[in-house]
This record gives structure tokens, sequence and C-alpha cells, in this order.
């Protein structure tokens, strides 16, 4: 992660055919299934989350001809996006193939952009890197400013392996950027060749991100690589995903909540699977100036990282970190603690974890603190 604040860190023909689907067509947190990760934590179901993300019922497929450069390509889905927008929504469904843009895609309000899976495919072009975002960054896919939008069953690729994304404002925007929204849904994405934080959610509220994967398998190219990154936001869930930030060694923290512009609070990370890059940990609470608060981490699993869970303090922030539950969570091989928490502490219960070659519990006294049923199995 970063150490800066949240607004720095942070022709050829085509077809394009809407129709509208006859069966409606449901785009919610339940949709997908789990990601099949052999070695992943079995999970319990899911549930439901309170972010439903776009309602929009009727379909407009999106369709191209092999012949598209980047350029058509990008114009015309982006046109297809603004046009679901302006019609009140709807769902723009891409097929399976790779698609290559040559700028930033603006998912707009009420809007579900959804493939067909992973072979769905959505890469940054040669000239991408040309290109800015609305923050003056490069992200691959933002939400700036939409309400109630999804983006659902896709495969991002930044291209980071291509192109060379050190750039000044690499940390404006991120590859699947969801930015200034609330009821934002991402669910079912993969990601992958980042050059930025893979999945980010900035300043936003009542978002999802579940059922998705990042990778980071890129060395010596970039730093602060992180997977889901939770900015400044509140009232979140981040749920299912399957998170590896260490098949390269340029990866850094799995999962963030980082309240530097405003507090990071009421956020539930529960069932993820988890290895934190060599540069990182599982999960940081990053500490600035505003409190996080009311962090749930439940049934989550820690593997292969340097640590579990920890706080980090940045900007010369002091603020609080209190009401925190850590429970029923696996921590093993790791390098250090399984949890370091220090600083202005209250309310934090860590609770019937198992841990295997993780390290210690370091755990500053504070008020209200509880630590009960933590077990070493190996």
């Amino acid at each position: 992660m970063t150490l800066n604040g949240p607004g720095s860190r942070l022709g050829h023909s085509f077809l394009l055919v809407l129709s509208l689907a006859a069966t409606l067509l449901l785009t919610g947190c339940g949709s997908a299934s789990a990601l099949d990760q052999p070695d992943a934590l079995e999970r319990a179901d899911p549930g439901s989350c309170d972010a439903y993300g776009s309602t929009a019922t009727n379909v407009r497929e999106w369709a191209v001809d092999g012949g598209l450069d980047p350029r058509e390509t990008s114009k015309s889905l982006q046109q297809a996006i603004d046009s679901a927008s302006r019609s009140g929504g709807a769902i723009v469904q891409l097929p399976e193939g790779v698609f290559t843009l040559e700028r930033p895609l603006v998912v707009k309000s009420k809007v579900s952009l959804r493939g067909a899976g992973p072979a769905t495919v959505l890469k940054a072009g040669p000239d991408f890197l040309e290109f800015e975002g609305p923050l003056g960054g490069h992200p691959l896919i933002t939400t700036n400013g939409a309400q109630n939008v999804t983006i659902s069953q896709l495969t991002a690729d930044q291209s980071g392996d291509q192109l060379d994304g050190n750039l000044p404002g690499r940390l404006h925007e991120y590859l699947v950027d969801v930015r200034h929204s609330t009821n934002a849904l991402v669910e079912g994405v993969t990601t992958r060749n980042p050059y930025t934080y893979s999945i980010a959610v900035v300043a936003s509220s009542n978002f999802c991100v579940r059922e998705s994967r990042t990778i980071v398998t890129s060395s010596g190219r970039y730093d602060q690589l992180d997977g889901i990154h939770i900015t400044d936001s509140h009232d979140g869930l981040v749920e299912g995903n399957t998170v590896d930030q260490r098949q390269g060694a340029d990866g850094d923290d799995g999962l963030v909540a980082q309240a530097l512009g405003a507090s990071v609070h009421d956020v539930t990370y529960r069932n993820n699977d988890v290895r934190g890059g060599s540069h990182g940990s599982g999960l940081q609470l990053a500490v600035g100036t505003h409190e996080i608060y009311n962090i749930t981490v439940d049934g989550n699993r820690f593997w292969d990282s340097p640590d579990g869970i920890k706080t980090g303090y940045y900007d010369g922030g002091t603020a609080a970190v209190h009401d925190v539950t850590v429970e029923n969570n696996e921590f093993f091989n790791l390098q250090g603690p399984w949890l370091n928490f220090h600083g202005d502490l209250e309310n934090v219960v860590v609770t019937d974890n198992v841990t295997c070659q993780a390290g210690t519990m370091m755990l500053e006294d504070a008020p209200g603190n509880v630590v009960a049923n933590n077990v070493t199995s190996c």
C-alpha cells in the first residue's frame, strides 16, 4: 500500500447489437457460484450483502466483429454503457473473447457490466497509458460517481506485464476502481497483470466485493500492489474472494482498510482466502487521521504471508482503531505475527482462531479487549 493521501493513491467496422431480453435476468448478490480454488478453505454459504448493485433486468447484448481495433472497441463499448444509463439502466452483456481497450471504461449509474465468465477479458491495449481516467490515473474500469452499479463475471487485465505502468498518477486510480459510488457490486471478477491495486473501493458506501480473484505474478516491476483495498469507505462486505499477491515478488497487502481522508467503518471481511505479497500482510488496517471501527474479520484463511493482520500508521496518523472482531479465522505459514495491533485501541475481540506455524499474537492492552479460545493446531 502507499503512504500518500487517497486522492493521490490513491476505420474498422463494428457491430453493436441492442436487444431486450424476453426473460427477466436479474443481477444480484447471489448470482455467482463460488470460485474453484482447490487449496482454499471450505467456505460456508456466503449469504447476502446489502449492496445489490444495478437492479436492471433488460439486457443489451454487446457484440463486435473480430476486426475491431482498441479505439473502436473502447468507443462502441462506452457508447453501449452510456446508452444503457440514459435509458434508465440495463445489463450490458459481453460475450466471451478478448476485447482490447484504448482507454479506461467508465461504468455509469444503473448499469450492470456483465461478462460471460472469466473467458470475457477486457484488456489494456498498447496505447492505453496515453489516456487518463477521471482523476488522472489509468484504471481499466471505473465507476467514478456512479450509483447502483454492477461489474461482474469477467476478467480485467491491466497489461502490466506488457506496459510500463510506472507513470505519475499510477496510484491515483486502480485496476477495477469503485469510487464516489453508492450501492456498488463487484462480483465474479478476475484481475491480472496489475500495476496498481487490483480492486479498490474509494470514498464509497454500501458496497460489496465478492467471489472475485486477484493475482500478482510480476517481479521487480512495481510496488504497492494490494489485492482488495478499501479506502475512506463504509458499510461494505468483502466476501468469498481469492486473493493471491505472491505468485510474483511485487505483491503487497492482500486486504486493506485505509482511513486517511475519512473513517472506514462497518466493513466485514468474511470467508476470503488470502495470501499477502512479499511486501505486505494478509490484512492491514491502515490508520491516518481518521478512525477505523466496526470491522469484522470472520472465517478467512490467511496463509504464506509475511504476517497476518496488523495495524499500520501513515501520514502522521494516530487515530483510534476500535470495535474490531477477529474470529474463526485460520492463520498458517506466516513469517511474522498472526496478529499485531498497537496504537489507540479499544474493544478488540480476538476469539476462536486457529494458527499453525504463524508466529505470535501481539495485542496491546486496551479497554474492552477480549482474547479467548485461540488455538494452535498443525
